[in-house]
């Protein structure tokens, strides 16, 4: 039977079934619960936009998600999001799914920190983005009915949260700051690594090689 979750379910498959299992077995619980939690809210906000996003695929990239934090993860240097992203892609291509399947998990998770782009797109996509807002920024958490949300939680629990998360954030990053730049995470670092200061897009043009 498949597990329900708030009147949620959590696809039945075997990727489904090994991708739980290497996310429980090679990450935190902060993180486990969390994409876990990123799964069910995105599938409230699929309700809500009346959009159907492929479930597995939907579940594949909130479990993903955050797997480029991890240190080291990659032997490239790049955006934790694109690690996380490279990491799904070759998960769901090593077990038979389609090159446009593995593309849609790739560019949900490669987006989810990408302000004004994601929302846009793909169901899967764009309700990935909108789960992880959920649970990291609060979006929507007023219109949450409050007994499906206690149970989410119930089963998941948030703990001290907002400090672990900044935690890992920082964690996984601060190995590579330069990878920030232009994104969302250089404000992370910049608040938490004493004199890091981020290099501005300003900076960046006036100082180009261009003479004018």
């Amino acid at each position: 039977m498949p597990e329900i979750i708030a009147g949620l379910e959590i696809p039945e498959t075997a990727a489904v079934a090994e991708a739980t299992r290497r996310i429980q077995e090679s990450t935190s619980p902060l993180i486990y619960h969390h994409s876990r939690r990123v799964f069910l809210f995105s599938l409230i906000h699929a309700q809500k936009l009346d959009v159907k996003p492929d479930p597995e695929l939907l579940y594949l990239a909130a479990m993903f998600h955050d797997t480029g934090l991890l240190t080291p993860f990659s032997d490239v240097v790049q955006r934790f999001e694109v690690d996380s992203a490279d990491h799904a892609r070759t998960f769901l291509l090593d077990r038979g799914f389609s090159t446009a399947a593995a593309e849609t998990v790739w560019t949900a998770i490669a987006l989810h920190t990408t302000p004004g782009i994601p929302d846009r797109m793909a169901p899967e996509i764009a309700t990935t983005y909108l789960g992880v807002l959920t649970d990291v920024l609060g979006f929507g958490l007023d219109g949450l009915e409050r007994d499906q949300l206690n149970e989410i939680l119930a089963v998941h629990p948030r703990g001290d949260f907002k400090n672990g998360f900044l935690r890992a954030y920082v964690d996984g990053l601060k190995n590579r700051p330069e990878t920030t730049n232009g994104t969302v995470n250089s404000d992370v670092l910049e608040h938490f690594i004493p004199g890091l200061q981020r290099v501005t897009t300003v900076e960046r043009i006036v100082g180009s090689p261009w003479p004018s």
